[in-house]
């Protein structure tokens, strides 16, 4: 190896300050780094200790909804109608699961799970939830199912049988459109509720008494707050806010009462309301045909529902408060008190009935319910007490005519025909109570005296409800002194028991009028033995044996026109084209604990197919009480 002389082969100076500036770089950035954290720090432990200290304790602990137990509701006998059940559950958290498809198809082969459960499940998985939360699967499991899913638990990740309340109602369809009943909650009732308030619930009051109370009935949440770990399992349970249950309700309902009216009606389509006119309470009120509203707490499958929801029948609509009808010759003792009120006839002034009635001037013929092409029929002479028991139409065509459509629509106001006068009656409607103005403003057509006339006998616009024809029924049961009609009997917080007020009193008739027009509505159930034409309408079906006095009047609304030259015939009509039948009564007369309108709907004659229908009722609801009497 050759040195090269003067050259040095290594600089240490050199070296040695280049360390020196590396060390000092590093040092600084070291220096630089600390204070960062050392500044972070601060920030964190001084400047924002109590924000990140309180999104910590967040994360560790959770303030959980508790829900409250539903209220019960009970008859006025105590009788339960409404009630909580342990009923076990199926759910599912998703994150336990190796896969949600494996343990659906799994669980499929253990016990029956409908494609629409499926369906809902996928749905319910899909809303925004905390992690580790169960997503209900199966709502309702048998007690084999039960332990068909705790016996294979071990080869279920993530499947779980647990215990709910859930709803259940012991008189099913007899009880579904009085009571009601509640359905799971939905998106849309998520956007109209307190969601604080049903954050722990999954159902809700859809109808009857259950929509109508549902504050009353859902009670007040409750809350706990719990320890949690990272994946947001409950640890334990550090504080409890009991929740508050709902209110327990008991109504007017007499449940005995309501599944013999429920039977009574058979397979006919039609509905039946009871009312206690001292107080205004609803003994019954039954629709047929009905529904069962536990399947709306079960659950039920696309095509139950469909079956349900597009049946010709229509088992979910309520026909005793939503259904509106032509009350027939049920209106005609309206007509008549009006009319005596007002000067415009009395009970002495009478006509001849001939079996038709023409307006002045007008071919059209006006036809009593005994005209016939071949025979016109007709009642002969005529009064107010005759024309009520024997039902005359060409009587109260005449009387409607002279008394005009303002002052018969402003006296049948007073009944509450027109407006919904219930206190506590979920979706009742008002039916129509027409009048000049109302026909104006609806079809944009004047009022004509042909309108007037079908009005006289329950016919053209005017229409009811069945629990308005009860309503009429009570009011004269009460001689126009009467009170709303309402379910509530009474819950655990009186204050409620506050909303009944007191409409006022039918004015116009005397307390004579009033006694009078209940003599006549009592001779057409006790008026008998008088030979053809003599008998009160409905006496030869109802009242020849019936051991108590009972006044009611039989109606019978036509549906579809006739023609002028035609007669009525059932046979050629299709069933939904036939006239419906109502008869409404109260009974003992002289002191009546019970009034009530029954309706079948396309059932043909007011007497012959209706009246029956409320003796048997009458019949049962008295009998005991005038036997236990004796």
């Amino acid at each position: 190896m050759k040195v090269i002389p003067g050259r040095q082969l290594k600089n240490t100076r050199a070296e040695a300050r280049t360390f020196l500036l590396r060390a000092w770089t590093l040092f600084g950035i070291a220096v630089g780094i600390s204070a960062i954290l050392v500044g972070r720090l601060f920030q964190l432990q001084v400047l924002e200790y109590e924000f990140y200290e309180t999104r910590s304790e967040h994360n560790r602990i959770e303030v959980q909804p508790v829900a409250a137990g539903r209220g019960l509701i009970f008859d006025r006998h105590g009788g339960l109608l409404v009630e909580n059940r342990s009923v076990s559950s199926l759910e599912i958290v998703e994150e336990r699961t190796i896969s949600v498809a494996e343990t659906i198809n799994a669980v499929s082969g253990l016990i029956e799970i409908q494609e629409s459960e499926i369906e809902a499940f996928h749905r319910r998985l899909a809303r925004k939830r905390r992690p580790y939360q169960s997503v209900p699967f199966k709502l309702r499991l048998s007690e084999e199912e039960a332990a068909v899913i705790r016996v294979n638990g071990h080869l279920l990740p993530g499947v779980r049988v647990s215990s709910v309340a859930a709803r259940h109602y012991p008189l099913g369809e007899v009880v579904s459109h009085a009571v009601g009943s509640v359905r799971r909650i939905t998106v849309d009732d998520l956007n109209r509720l307190d969601r604080s308030q049903y954050a722990a619930t999954r159902y809700v009051g859809r109808r009857g008494i259950e929509a109508f109370y549902e504050p009353v009935l859902h009670g007040d949440v409750g809350y706990r707050r719990v320890e949690v770990d990272v994946r947001g399992r409950v640890i334990r349970q550090l504080e409890l806010s009991a929740p508050v249950k709902g209110d327990d309700l008991r109504l007017h309902l007499d449940s005995r009462l309501q599944i013999l009216a429920y039977n009574a009606l058979g397979d006919r389509r039609g509905a039946v309301v009871a009312i206690e006119p001292g107080s205004g309470g609803i003994l019954a009120m039954v629709s047929r045909p009905s529904y069962n509203p536990n399947l709306f707490v079960s659950g039920m499958t696309v095509q139950e529902y469909r079956s349900l929801n597009n049946s010709r029948d229509l088992p979910l609509f309520n026909r005793a408060v939503q259904g509106q009808y032509a009350p027939g010759s049920t209106f005609k003792p309206i007509v008549g008190l009006a009319a005596v009120s007002k000067g415009v006839t009395s009970w002495d002034e009478t006509i001849v009935d001939q079996g038709w009635f023409k307006l002045p001037g007008q071919q059209r013929i006006f036809r009593d319910w005994s005209w016939t092409p071949e025979d016109a029929g007709g009642q002969g002479i005529v009064d107010l007490r005759r024309a009520i028991y024997r039902s005359s139409n060409v009587y109260f065509y005449d009387l409607a005519t002279r008394l005009k459509v303002d002052a018969l629509s402003g006296f049948a106001s007073q009944f509450g025909l027109g407006s919904d006068t219930a206190l506590d009656v979920y979706e009742a409607v008002d039916g129509i109570l027409p009048n000049r103005e109302w026909k104006y403003e609806v079809r944009g057509e004047d009022w004509y005296t042909g309108d007037t006339v079908n009005m006289g006998i329950g016919q053209g616009y005017l229409l009811v409800t069945p629990l308005q024809l009860a309503t009429v029924a009570s009011v004269f049961a009460t001689r126009g002194q009467w009170k709303r009609p309402r379910m509530l009997f009474s819950r655990d917080d009186p204050t409620v028991n506050s909303m009944q007020s007191l409409p006022p009193p039918i004015s116009g008739p005397s307390q004579k009028d009033w006694e009078l027009m209940i003599s006549a509505m009592e001779e057409v159930v006790h008026r008998g033995d008088r030979g053809m034409g003599g008998n009160g309408t409905a006496w030869s079906y109802i009242g020849r044996d019936i051991a108590y006095r009972m006044a009611g009047k039989s109606g019978t609304a036509q549906v579809v026109g006739i023609n002028q030259d035609a007669q009525y015939d059932e046979a050629e009509l299709n069933e939904y084209e036939r006239k419906h039948a109502w008869f409404i009564a109260f009974a003992p007369s002289d002191d009546p604990v019970i009034a009530l309108a029954v309706l079948v709907e396309n059932g043909g004659g007011g007497s012959s197919v209706a009246a029956p229908i409320a003796r048997e009722i009458l019949d049962a609801y008295l009998l005991p009480k005038i036997a236990s009497n004796r």
